[in-house]
């Protein structure tokens, strides 16, 4: 700012970091020329003005007025270059007090700087209000029913996967869980939960499907040859020999397979049969043994002990695993990727109805503004001090001449309204002096 025109030049170097000049800033850097080549040359025309009006004012009293405004023209005219100068630099290099004002000030105007931004464009009201302003659903709906951005995003997550399925494997989280999991179930009960859920299965007579089901098998049992030969074989060896030479096997046989047969057909056929009811009777009262008695309980623990105690179920478990990891990992890996495909569906799917449900738009976006202010309130302190550390780094030199590109224009209209004040200000006092004067 020493009213010299001379350009800033086109990089330079601000907190270590390489500052190029945009044709934006070039643009300004001409236009600050100009406006310093004005207002110097101004004040050179106030000088001479004021010269050459001291020289001819014997001669009318009009120089008399054009001699006050040049007069005090220059003096406005050089009182802001020296405020102007005095703000970055000594002016002409004189150690004059209380100038180089931000040069000497550097670190408080940084710590200044950051406690203004935390305190004025940090503060938990502001960040609230303008995080308001966005609307985050929105933003995720239309991002999600894109259906080639919603592939994109299925597409990164399933990459994870693999990376994470072998870090699973080579570590010993997948032991951790197991041993986790096996933990949990030693802690289970067993006997009230067998007798919540046989509960809920018999609450709707879905016991007696079962029922259904076992009569069938044992009409499939009796249709078999085989069985019906050994049946039969049965029957042969308990009779007396005298009643085998008459075939008595057979019709023995005949009609207990007949009776059975028909046994069978009507328990199907009558839903208030005298062995649905007592089956009925036998399921209520094995699950009131199960919820309250302790003998019952403890062979369902003696029974799960056992069960777990088994090397055949860690071996399930491990094949359980890696089943698992192959599919994943197949279809992954496969151009028809059916996980792929799905969570596609998904991602458009969860978009389109969130650009239909308001309240849950209304939800996500509060959400966004709760977390994002909270971060901000978290980290608001730190970022103070980053602006004033970074401040506090930059080279003042350039920061003077990047300020002076930014600012200096109107600053040396300062430069040009101070002339033309000052010279206005001197022209009114003279005329006031010529009227008390005439008086």
């Amino acid at each position: 700012m020493d009213g010299t025109g001379k350009a800033a030049p086109a990089a330079g170097r601000l907190g270590g970091s390489e500052l190029a000049l945009t044709d934006h800033d070039l643009e300004k850097l001409a236009g600050l020329r100009r406006a310093k080549v004005v207002a110097t040359s101004l004040l050179g025309v106030n000088v001479s003005v004021m010269v050459i009006a001291k020289v001819l004012e014997h001669h009318h009293p009009a120089f008399g007025f054009v001699a006050a405004f040049a007069e005090a023209a220059t003096i406005g005219g050089i009182a802001d270059w020296y405020a102007v100068v005095a703000l970055f630099k000594h002016p002409l290099g004189l150690p004059i007090p209380h100038t180089a004002i931000v040069s000497k000030n550097q670190s408080r105007i940084a710590d200044s700087l950051g406690q203004f931004v935390e305190t004025n464009f940090l503060a938990p009201a502001p960040v609230a209000a303008k995080l308001r302003e966005v609307d985050f659903a929105k933003i995720i709906s239309d991002w999600l029913s894109d259906p080639e951005k919603s592939r994109n995003l299925a597409r990164f997550a399933l990459k994870l996967v693999p990376q994470a399925v072998a870090g699973l494997d080579q570590s010993r989280m997948k032991d951790f869980v197991t041993q986790r999991v096996m933990d949990q179930i030693r802690q289970l009960k067993i006997a009230p939960v067998a007798a919540q859920m046989l509960s809920a299965f018999t609450s709707d007579g879905r016991h007696q499907k079962l029922l259904d089901e076992i009569i069938g098998a044992i009409e499939k049992i009796l249709a078999d040859e085989a069985t019906v030969a050994g049946i039969r074989e049965k029957i042969r060896r308990e009779l007396p020999s005298l009643f085998n030479l008459f075939k008595a096997d057979a019709y023995l046989l005949n009609k207990v397979m007949k009776s059975t047969s028909s046994f069978l057909d009507e328990v199907r056929e009558d839903p208030d049969h005298a062995l649905r009811r007592e089956f009925d009777r036998f399921v209520a009262t094995f699950i009131d043994q199960l919820r309250d008695s302790p003998e019952m309980a403890a062979r369902a623990e003696k029974l799960k002990a056992d069960l777990l105690a088994r090397a055949e179920l860690r071996d399930l478990a491990q094949q359980v695993w890696r089943s698992i990891t192959t599919f994943l990992t197949d279809d992954i890996a496969s151009p028809q990727s059916q996980i792929e495909s799905q969570l596609v569906s998904l991602f458009v799917d969860i978009g389109r109805k969130l650009a239909t449900d308001p309240v849950m738009a209304a939800e996500i976006n509060e959400g966004f503004v709760t977390v994002l202010a909270g971060f901000v309130e978290q980290q608001k302190s730190g970022a103070s001090t980053f602006i004033a550390d970074q401040v506090k780094s930059w080279d003042l030199n350039q920061l003077i001449r990047l300020i002076e590109i930014n600012i200096g224009r109107d600053l040396q209209y300062i430069r040009l309204n101070g002339t033309l004040i000052g010279g206005l200000a001197g022209l009114t006092l003279h005329t006031i002096e010529v009227l008390i004067r005439s008086a």
